[in-house]
């Protein structure tokens, strides 16, 4: 199953977070399943925060905003009755707001599960709500208003 990010056009697949073509960056790959979308993640021991062994917060919510466009993306596209690859035209979204709450830290080294749930979808913009697990814990959760760029930029 090819994962929304492989079906960005190249000119959108540079991005750090989530971007097939930067060869530095983290390359999350996010799936639509049924009514949500789903990412797994293992943060390398680089990305420590400030709390000893437990990864940094700036990289939880980049996760986050990465996911949460893919997510709003997939969402708009499954409402239109469309696929990303029935070349008509590219649905992008971009972060119009973030709001995150870090609920407990997140730990290194453990797989980390995002999940984006849609809320809203109305015209151009997306309500998404996130969430980011490590196991069965709830570490980090939020709520992500996309808006879709016209599809001329």
């Amino acid at each position: 199953m090819l994962a929304i990010q492989d079906l960005y056009p190249t000119e959108f697949a540079h991005c750090y977070g989530c971007g097939t073509k930067n060869p530095n960056g983290h390359k999350l790959k996010s799936y639509l399943i049924d009514d949500r979308v789903e990412a797994r993640f293992t943060a390398d021991p680089t990305y420590t925060g400030g709390f000893p062994k437990h990864v940094y917060g700036g990289l939880l919510a980049s996760l986050l905003d990465c996911h949460g466009a893919a997510s709003a993306a997939a969402f708009a596209y499954q409402a239109r009755g469309r696929t990303q690859s029935d070349g008509i035209g590219v649905l992008r979204f971009v972060t119009g707001t973030l709001t995150i709450v870090f609920h407990k830290p997140t730990p290194l080294g453990t797989e980390l599960f995002l999940q984006g749930k849609l809320k809203s979808l109305d015209n151009r913009k997306a309500i998404i709500d996130l969430s980011l697990s490590a196991g069965d814990v709830v570490c980090v959760s939020a709520e992500m208003i996309a808006i879709q760029l016209p599809e001329d930029i």
